[in-house]
């Protein structure tokens, strides 16, 4: 299993092979957009609520397409991706069913663009692939020990490019034919008014040492250009977001998301260029917020909002923390990887230099490579298809081949990864423009894994009786801002905020609903976390800013939870009491589930023994709201 890890990790962050030239310029335009797609969204038939609807979907989607997906064994389409997205069960490749609790509202299919369809052209062994060396060894990637020996192979060929010569995989015809296929699933299976597809893929880009730099290219509409822009193309972040321009001069319109900043190291958010001792300025600045207005800040490689290191103040910063680099086991340093540090970094650019770079809203995602996110830790079926779907093999139960009394587990980055998470938006209708628009405007949130919903405003004019008005919202968007803008100085008025959360009905109550601040004070910056709401009728204490401890307990036996804990719902209208209108400021929600097992207690459980002691047994699921910004 851990070799199986360092061969992923090579394959897809390795320099080799990248910047090479391509048989087809990727900028080539082509009209892919089904005939009536334009009527269909402008449909007089689809209810638009302009107080907007919470929506919740996954942006992170691997398929048979991605050379590591079926590597791992992973035969699922991009059809079957969209089924299951829309409630139904598809299969996984160990044979099971997968199938989620409720349906998303929207998908994006978002297969890596580097050899893309390549490995489903080697495993046919058909055509031109039929005697190709590597034929044999991909189309016996049907286990996990299979699936080794096919990463070993292509690791090798991509090893032998380090000396020069061609690269007999990058067939831009395959990749092409691919791409077409990703573009007809996800016009037949648009449904605007009920359910939304994107056309996405992934740019997989990294630094010499496994520093992930990997980004989501999500399209608005269904015209595309003939091919993604990939690694092959150019490993610079930058050279992606000059070809994202270049279309959209020409009218397609798309943005990207960065995600695991967490196995960055401290890549992600720097400020420097690609690679280099050049500073960031303001045209780079400019250029990543035109392309680049969202950020994932979690999925099952872990979470990226803060880390225990840069938050030692904030009591719940120590969640789904993965240690390493993406696909390695490098240590991944937390200065530069994490979200919440990125904005207050953002802050001082801004104050000091006039342009901030991590001006981002927030979503999840799943990143399953199984073409079905496992967003349920009672229901977890991991990643990377044959090859963590054991919980001997994701290191949660003891191997077989332990001595008596000392259990022994299998070490990999799969004992860090959890079951999440999503996107959730605020818009008008289930459309692509609706859905894209928020997106656009960062009136989104994350969760990590239920479908928590929430809801965020700042403004001078807000009601202290907001949360008790039946036009609440359309109050809020009339006398504030929402998540994801900048509130404007208003002289020296205070500003309210107007804070609301409610459950999944099929997951824990909520705990406590909180406010993230940071800010610049004699130019540094500085971060608190306020607890504004509590569950179960309790108060804050004054003193220390926190709930008081609500009960909610874990039985390690059988996972079940303390009853009658916490709220389905909690709202509140806030003052910040340290609010200064000259310092530059953000704000965000975080709201808090009551505890319960983690994905790992239940593979424990199941298997009749005591959950691993140096794995978290319990977790705090939660959903974090894009910021707002305050502007002196």
């Amino acid at each position: 299993m851990r070799l199986g890890v360092v061969v992923l990790g090579c394959l897809i962050l390795m320099g080799c092979g990248q910047d090479q030239a391509s048989d087809a310029p990727a900028t080539e335009p082509v009209a892919e957009a089904a005939p009536d797609a334009t009527a269909q969204e402008s449909d007089p038939g689809i209810t638009s609520n302009p107080q907007r609807n919470a929506y919740f979907g996954d942006t992170h989607i691997h398929t048979v397409l991605s050379f590591d997906a079926y590597l791992m064994g992973t035969r699922g389409t991009p059809d079957d991706a969209y089924e299951f997205a829309k409630g139904a069960a598809i299969s996984h490749a160990s044979g099971f069913q997968m199938q989620m609790k409720k349906p998303l509202d929207f998908l994006a299919v978002s297969d890596h663009a580097f050899y893309l369809g390549m490995m489903r052209a080697l495993g046919s062994k058909q055509g031109d692939f039929a005697e190709h060396r590597l034929s044999d060894v991909v189309a016996g990637a049907t286990s996990a020990e299979g699936s080794t020996a096919a990463f070993q192979s292509v690791i090798g060929h991509l090893v032998s490019l380090q000396d020069g010569g061609e690269d007999d995989l990058d067939d831009r015809n395959v990749a092409r034919s691919a791409w077409r296929e990703i573009i007809e699933a996800a016009e037949r299976h648009n449904d605007p008014g009920n359910f939304t597809t994107f056309i996405g893929y992934e740019y997989t880009t990294s630094g010499p040492e496994f520093e992930n730099l990997h980004r989501n290219v999500i399209f608005k509409g269904g015209d595309v250009p003939t091919q993604p822009f990939s690694r092959l193309d150019s490993s610079d972040p930058e050279d992606l977001w000059d070809w994202m321009d270049a279309n959209r001069a020409e009218g397609r319109e798309s943005l990207a998301i960065p995600h695991n900043s967490n196995g960055s190291n401290g890549w992600m958010f720097t400020d420097v260029r690609y690679n280099s001792d050049v500073p960031i300025d303001a045209a780079y600045a400019e250029q990543r917020m035109r392309n680049e207005p969202l950020v994932e800040n979690t999925q099952v490689k872990g979470t990226s909002d803060t880390h225990p290191l840069l938050s030692p103040n904030d009591e719940w910063a120590d969640f789904e923390i993965m240690p390493i680099r993406v696909a390695s086991t490098l240590p991944s340093q937390p200065n530069g990887s994490y979200v919440r540090e990125a904005y207050l970094n953002g802050l001082k650019m801004e104050a000091e230099q006039g342009f901030n770079p991590f001006k981002f809203g927030v979503i999840g995602a799943s990143d399953t490579h199984n073409a079905a996110g496992s967003f349920e830790e009672d229901n977890y079926w991991s990643k990377t298809g044959l090859m963590d779907i054991e919980p001997q093999l994701r290191g949660s139960v003891p191997l077989d081949s332990s001595p008596e009394g000392d259990p022994q587990y299998a070490e990999g980055a799969s004992q860090y990864w959890g079951a999440s998470g999503l996107a959730g938006v605020w818009a008008e209708s289930n459309t692509r423009d609706a859905i894209y628009d928020a997106m656009r405007r960062k009136e989104t949130f994350s969760t990590s894994g239920p479908h928590i919903k929430v809801r965020f405003f700042a403004g001078f004019d807000l009601s202290d009786d907001l949360m008790n008005a039946d036009n609440a919202i359309e109050q809020a968007y009339a006398g504030g801002v929402p998540m994801g803008s900048d509130l404007l100085r208003d002289g020296d008025k205070t500003p309210s905020f107007y804070l609301w959360a409610s459950k999944d009905p099929d997951t824990q109550n909520l705990q406590r609903l909180q406010i993230v601040k940071g800010w610049l004070a004699d130019g540094e910056a500085y971060e608190s976390v306020i607890d504004v709401a509590c569950g179960d009728g309790l108060a804050v204490d004054p003193a220390t800013g926190r709930c008081p401890d609500n009960g909610a307990g874990v039985d390690l036996t059988d996972c079940s939870t303390t009853p009658g804990k916490g709220n389905a719902e909690l709202v509140t209208v806030w003052q910040d009491p340290e609010f200064d209108p000259n310092q530059r400021a953000f704000y965000y929600v975080r709201v808090l589930e009551n505890p319960s097992c983690r994905w790992s207690t239940y593979d424990a459980i199941r298997a009749g023994v005591t959950p691993r002691p140096d794995m978290q047994a319990v977790i705090q699921d939660r959903a974090w709201s894009s910021p707002i910004w305050f502007m002196p």
